[in-house]
């Protein structure tokens, strides 16, 4: 990998659309999404109070689904009417016409739809090279538009994950998997209605990577909380879709405690293989969680980039040792970079984080001799 990042697939839109060629969901519904979805529910309860009418629950997901479709052929015709009359005219109009459908799709309740949109409308203002980053998108939204149009020709497990990237919501349903599960990483994302915390597990005998998420009100902060470098004994229960990493944390068996243990890392070569293998599930995955062994942090090409080298391997027999990860440019704007250089010190690390189109984003750090781990977000 280069100092350009990692670069998703184009060829990836072929896997739903064959005419694609000619596309963290938002943490939570907005306000109208919000008062429509609880009004429904108010509609659905029976005179006498009790439990929710089943039939009513089936209309209700059904008049979602057609709005959905309404506001997915929508979106549809306004890319459409974006790349007819050229991506110069993104710039031109400004985020205005991005938040505006936005708003359209908050109205046809597709809060995945809208975050995207307002996603796309910053990519202009985002600097040199940004046509290309906004036809990349906007093929992306094009590619899981088609994803909802044709979901009843998509295998189970990819129509649940257009679901959720849509939108819709979803709850956990597979089996329960009980593991004694490593906390490799915790933080946590805020806007004006939500703080989400993002809780990275490892179970130490399934070998499984998974996602726990937590909300609070906004400046308040989530409930559950977990140790990085502490071990949790429990059930994780996955949600639906292809690739899905997300769970929902069951029965805990015994509190969280400190652990020796670490989680077995890859190569840099091996890490981007399993990115691209990761979007072949899930082709709008914006990173995948990677622990990498035996890399050094290492200045990039151009001043001011830093990047994850392998400490060991020979470019000149092995041509992958060359494939250095960047760091994202939201990460060296943090502190976390300076502990990063100063634990190593030149010694190889074992560091996890999330790996995407934009590169590598540390978020914990092992040291090469036996000790405790140290966060870096």
């Amino acid at each position: 990998m280069t100092q350009q990042g990692v670069r998703r697939p184009a060829d990836r839109v072929s896997a739903l659309a064959p005419d694609a060629a000619s596309r963290r969901t938002g943490s939570g519904l907005d306000e109208r999404t919000e008062e429509r979805t609880a009004k429904e529910r108010e509609e659905e309860k029976p005179a006498s109070g009790g439990p929710a009418d089943p039939e009513a629950a089936r209309r209700r997901a059904e008049r979602r689904e057609q709005r959905v479709t309404a506001g997915v052929t929508e979106l549809e015709q306004r890319l459409a009417d974006l790349l007819r009359g050229g991506l110069a005219s993104a710039e031109q109009t400004g985020y205005a016409w991005w938040d505006e459908t936005a708003a359209r799709m908050v109205d046809a309740q597709a809060p995945g739809l809208a975050a995207k949109a307002r996603e796309l409308g910053a990519i202009p203002a985002s600097g040199p090279g940004w046509p290309a980053r906004l036809l990349e998108e906007c093929a992306l939204l094009h590619l899981l538009a088609q994803g909802w149009l044709r979901r009843d020709r998509l295998p189970d497990a990819l129509a649940a994950t257009v679901r959720s990237r849509i939108g819709l919501p979803a709850s956990a349903d597979g089996p329960p998997l009980r593991d004694s599960w490593l906390v490799l990483a915790q933080y946590d994302t805020a806007d004006p209605k939500l703080t989400v915390r993002r809780i990275w597990l490892h179970g130490t005998d399934s070998g499984h990577t998974r996602l726990v998420l937590s909300y609070g009100a906004a400046g308040r902060a989530p409930e559950l909380s977990l140790p990085v470098g502490h071990i949790l004994e429990a059930d994780l229960t996955a949600f639906p879709g292809a690739g899905q990493l997300r769970t929902a944390l069951g029965e805990r068996y015994a509190p969280p405690a400190p652990a020796a243990t670490r989680p077995e890392g890859l190569s840099t070569a091996r890490a981007m293989a399993h990115y691209g293998d990761a979007l072949r599930e899930d082709p709008w995955l914006d990173t995948v969680p990677v622990t990498l062994e035996g890399v050094v942090p290492a200045p990039g090409e151009r001043p001011g980039t830093w990047q994850l080298a392998d400490a060991e391997g020979d470019s000149k027999t092995d041509p992958a040792a060359d494939a250095a990860l960047p760091l994202t440019s939201a990460f060296l704007a943090r502190p976390g970079l300076w502990r990063l250089i100063a634990l190593s010190g030149g010694t190889p690390l074992t560091v996890f984080g999330e790996l995407g189109h934009r590169g590598f984003t540390p978020l914990t750090a092992w040291p090469a001799h036996p000790g405790a781990p140290v966060t870096l977000h």
